[in-house]
């Protein structure tokens, strides 16, 4: 009788504990810490590389950094333009007088490398819509670098030009690179219709 009872106790503490098991929560699914999220964020190899005159390209450079999670790289003439320069309305600005002497155009940048370049598969280069073309401070960067293996996308800003043979001349000017079809936006791009222009990549 004793074994009996013995016997009965211990199957139900068998079955007590099985019931226990079963009502105890799963342990959650692990998530990513920051770092291993900020590692895939940056993980992108992707480069935007423009130069901004007046702020406009420099807005849409940071839309798609902000879109994408690719790095900047910021073209910067080591003789500024001042807005004088700027005015194309002037014949005697700076920039009137480079457009009509084009062996003026070689714009000496502050810098026309950029760190681990042979890391980016993909390269966005922005800018403003000078005379139909590609605002000339960027030939120098364009000319002083492989694009060997990348895939090349040119964007312009401007207030009334389109794109034009824009890219088409820098991928001359290039001679490597695979280039994709531009594409051109004003100073009130919303950030919509850059994420909608990217989405059209397929990149």
């Amino acid at each position: 009788m004793k074994k009996t009872i013995k016997a009965v106790l211990s199957l139900l503490l068998v079955f007590s504990l099985v019931a226990c098991s079963s009502n105890k929560k799963s342990d959650p699914e692990p998530t990513a810490s920051s770092s291993e999220t900020q590692t895939t964020q940056t993980e992108q190899n992707a480069l935007i590389v423009y130069y901004s005159a007046t702020g406009n390209t420099e807005n849409v450079a940071n839309q798609i950094a902000d879109i994408t999670g690719a790095d900047l790289f910021e073209l910067e003439p080591v003789q500024l333009y001042t807005d004088e320069d700027l005015d194309w309305t002037d014949d005697n600005s700076r920039v009137v007088y480079e457009y009509e002497n084009e062996n003026k155009r070689n714009v000496e940048l502050v810098s026309t490398e950029v760190e681990n370049w042979d890391s980016y598969d993909t390269v966005f280069i922005g800018y403003p819509i000078w005379w139909g073309i590609a605002a000339w401070p960027v030939n120098s960067f364009v000319e002083n670098n492989d694009f060997t293996g990348k895939t090349v996308i040119p964007f312009c800003t401007s207030s009334s030009s389109g794109l034009g043979e824009s890219g088409d001349l820098l991928e001359e000017m290039a001679g490597s690179g695979n280039w994709l079809e531009g594409e051109r936006f004003t100073s009130s791009t919303s950030e919509s219709e850059v994420e909608n222009w990217i989405s059209g990549l397929d990149l």
